[in-house]
């Protein structure tokens, strides 16, 4: 059981990416150069996330405020709000979803399942996972209003219709 919520934990906040990755490349060129530009806008809003999240609120390891508890994994004992994997994880879940909706279902239950795991695996609260979760819904809905307003301003607008029909 401890090697499977290990695997969870570290494995599936790498895998949400590269599946990502496939379904990016499965796309219309029309779409990759939407997708691709929300991704640099959402990873670098829920980066900034992240670091305000954390100088706002600390929230020691789990394994850091109770001794008796030991980590799954080796992991340094510092503040754990908000989850960096869960946050990253979900910010791309997220994006595919824009795209690829069934898919990024899938993706966004995976990036919880992995924080699910951190918990499990004492280096998380939940309260970590869920504000990882949440300040990658918040980076992904600044993506699209970004993309929302740029998108018109461009030459023959980049997201063609069958991508309209598609995302539908």
């Amino acid at each position: 059981m401890k090697t499977l919520v290990v695997v969870l934990a570290q494995v599936l906040p790498l895998l949400v990416p590269a599946v990502a990755a496939v379904v990016w490349f499965t796309l219309p060129r029309a779409s990759k150069i939407g997708l691709g530009a929300q991704a640099v806008i959402a990873l670098v809003v829920v980066l900034g996330l992240i670091q305000v999240a954390a100088a706002l609120h600390t929230d020691p390891r789990p394994f850091a405020v109770d001794p008796s508890l030991t980590p799954f994994f080796a992991h340094p004992a510092d503040n754990g709000f908000p989850s960096d994997h869960t946050a990253l994880a979900s910010t791309v879940a997220f994006l595919v979803m824009r795209y690829r909706t069934r898919l990024g279902v899938i993706l966004l239950t995976a990036s919880i399942i992995g924080g699910a795991a951190r918990v499990i695996a004492h280096v998380h609260h939940t309260q970590d996972i869920v504000a990882g979760v949440l300040i990658a819904a918040l980076a992904v809905a600044a993506a699209a209003v970004a993309w929302r307003w740029v998108d018109p301003r461009l030459p023959g607008n980049l997201l063609g219709e069958d991508d309209r029909r598609r995302r539908a």
